[in-house]
């Protein structure tokens, strides 16, 4: 999600920085923008000139001091909320006052991050949906104390800055995009297991039946089997209702390392690109 937001903000015309922990991770993220921007490039949708600015606007970096001078900073690590208050406690501390500081959580606590920063009045979600550079859509999230303020700034920009839709959303675990499409995703997991329909048919049936892009299947495996698990689980202890319960079939896949597109392999089998094949 990180390299996607960072190319996406950059083709926009704004300059990034990108943190990471090491420089092999950089060299990944800058490599895998590149490969995005290639793909564009033999769809005739971007031009080498075009696809050389876009990379000449990103930064990357291993020190977080760099962020001093941003005007807005997105969190975008994997979902562990101590992982992620580490990362907003360090950041809080360089930024000043006026920087917006956005989390791309799908199901943590906004207002849980926002108590270990200073001002946490400034802290909200920026819910961004994959592929990032294809969806027009940004779930804009209020924490218990953002401010009116932040709300209106991080609005504008996702509206007027970056040219997508902003649903405003207040703090729940799951938000709506997140909630909805992970009880789909599930239902169709319960489908399966029953032997109603193989995961080929349901996908064909949701895919042609209802003009989805993609059926619930391959919609896990481009999300990450163990992204969907992880967020099926959060809801499953915040809500604590039974509908949350992930599929038996969706834990005994991502404890074989069936993860999705990111593994090659899941409902359905992927080449290096991410491009279906089976």
């Amino acid at each position: 999600m990180g390299q996607g937001i960072a190319e996406m903000l950059a083709s926009k015309g704004l300059e990034v920085i990108i943190i990471e922990q090491s420089e092999e991770r950089l060299d990944y993220g800058k490599q895998m923008i590149e490969v995005s921007l290639d793909k564009q490039i033999e769809k005739w949708a971007l031009t080498k000139a075009e696809k050389k600015l876009i990379m000449n606007r990103i930064e990357p970096s291993l020190g977080y001091d760099k962020l001093a001078g941003c005007e807005l900073v997105i969190e975008t690590i994997t979902e562990d909320l101590d992982s992620k208050k580490e990362i907003f406690k360090k950041i809080d501390k360089i930024c000043g006052a006026h920087v917006i500081l956005a989390s791309n959580t799908s199901t943590l606590s906004l207002t849980e991050l926002a108590s270990v920063t200073g001002n946490p009045d400034r802290v909200i979600g920026m819910h961004f949906i994959y592929p990032v550079f294809k969806i027009d859509l940004v779930e804009i999230v209020r924490g218990l104390k953002t401010s009116e303020d932040t709300f209106a700034r991080t609005k504008h920009f996702v509206e007027e800055i970056i040219r997508k839709k902003g649903v405003m959303v207040f703090e729940s675990p799951g938000f709506v995009t997140t909630r909805l499409i992970c009880l789909f995703i599930n239902e169709a997991l319960h489908v399966l297991e029953e032997g109603v329909a193989s995961a080929e048919d349901i996908d064909s049936a949701m895919r042609i039946g209802y003009s989805f892009q993609h059926g619930p299947f391959e919609m896990c495996d481009r999300f990450g089997l163990d992204s969907v698990l992880a967020a099926l689980e959060r809801m499953f202890r915040e809500y604590g209702e039974l509908k949350y319960r992930p599929s038996i079939v969706l834990k005994k896949m991502v404890r074989a390392g069936h993860l999705g597109v990111k593994s090659g392999a899941g409902f359905f089998k992927y080449d290096m690109d991410g491009d279906r094949i089976g």
